[in-house]
This record gives structure tokens, C-alpha cells and sequence, in this order.
């Protein structure tokens, strides 16, 4: 689909402003365990629930985003769930308000797609505290895959768990996403 296709399905919606997705972000909080399932078959976590192997076999876990990938971030990868049946996916995002994590949401997002269209798929996406990366990942894909506007998409992950993407993170999704938000109704 060209462009200007995209464009002309999008025509009727416009991405909220930041301080709206910032209020969407913030009402209704309430406590998070370690670990929710934010959509069907997909969990967000933080860190010490992305090393418990036991754990993840409970859950039926068979894949695995490690939003803080990377020599001095979390160490898990692939070797981490070499006796496991666990597929991983790392990225390397640094926890700042001021990196891009953009270029990540595609290939993620595919992995996501990937993985759920498996029989018994389910996705763990974590970062140190699964509120900020992982969740923007998980954002990304919904916006993507599931073709929820970024507001739906909020609503529907905060519905499960409290997240707050970082500034830079929240800014990206009105600049990235302009073209992949079909005819919605602004729901803040």
C-alpha cells in the first residue's frame, strides 16, 4: 500500500496531542504485578520475571523481547533460554528519554506477529521495570498488527497494566505512526 493510500484511509483521524496520550496514560492507575497479560497472548514484564525459566514454562511462554538488550543492560538472550524452548528477540534500548526507539518497531513487531501466529504463541516483552520500553514495543505492535490507534491501543494496555512510555517514546508515536492509524474515532 502506497503512501498516499495510507493517507487517504487516515483521513477523519488525527493522533491526539502528547498531552492527551499523556493524561490516557495516567488516569485509572492502579497497582501492576511483575508480569500482566496486556492483550491475548501477549504479557508485559519486568526483568526478574523474564530470568524465572519456571516461571515462564507456567505461563507457556514460547517467546521472548528483551527491550534492554545488551552488555550493560539485562543479560538474557538466547544463551540465557538455551534449555528452554524459548525463541528471543533482543533490542537494544537504552532506558532515556532522549533515545529513538522507532527503528525497533517494525522488526518487533513482526516477532510479535510471528510468534502469536504459532500454535500456543504467547510473547513476554520486558525491560528492567516493563513500563516504558517493553510497553512502547507492545504499543507499536498494536498500532501495526491489531491497526488500533495509538489512543486504543493506550487504553487497552493500561486496561492490564500501568505504563509510561518515556518523552522522546511518546512523541514517536505521532510522527512514526501518522500513516498506520485507519478510520477511528478519537476516543480521549
Amino acid at each position: 500500500m502506497s503512501t498516499q493510500e495510507v493517507e487517504k484511509q487516515d483521513v477523519g483521524y488525527e493522533t491526539p496531542p502528547i498531552c492527551d496520550l499523556l493524561t490516557l496514560l495516567l488516569k485509572n492507575r492502579r497497582p501492576s504485578s511483575a508480569y500482566n497479560e496486556v492483550w491475548p497472548d501477549i504479557y508485559i514484564s519486568d526483568a526478574t520475571t523474564a530470568k524465572d525459566k519456571t516461571l515462564l514454562r507456567h505461563l507457556g511462554i514460547t517467546h521472548v523481547i528483551n527491550a534492554a538488550h545488551g552488555p550493560a543492560h539485562i543479560h538474557t538472550g538466547a544463551d540465557f533460554y538455551w534449555d528452554t524452548n524459548i525463541e528471543y528477540h533482543g533490542v537494544e534500548a537504552p532506558d532515556s528519554r532522549h533515545f529513538d526507539v522507532a527503528p525497533f518497531f517494525y522488526p518487533t513487531a513482526s516477532f510479535i506477529h510471528e510468534a502469536l501466529s504459532q500454535q500456543r504463541g504467547k510473547v513476554l516483552v520486558h525491560c528492567a521495570r516493563g513500563v516504558s520500553r517493553s510497553a512502547t514495543l507492545v504499543l507499536a505492535y498494536l498500532m501495526i498488527y491489531e491497526k488500533l490507534t495509538v489512543a486504543e491501543a493506550i487504553n487497552a494496555v493500561c486496561a492490564q497494566r500501568n505504563i509510561l512510555p518515556n518523552y522522546k517514546q511518546r512523541g514517536i508515536f505521532n510522527n512514526s505512526f501518522k500513516g498506520i492509524n485507519h478510520l477511528k474515532k478519537n476516543i480521549c
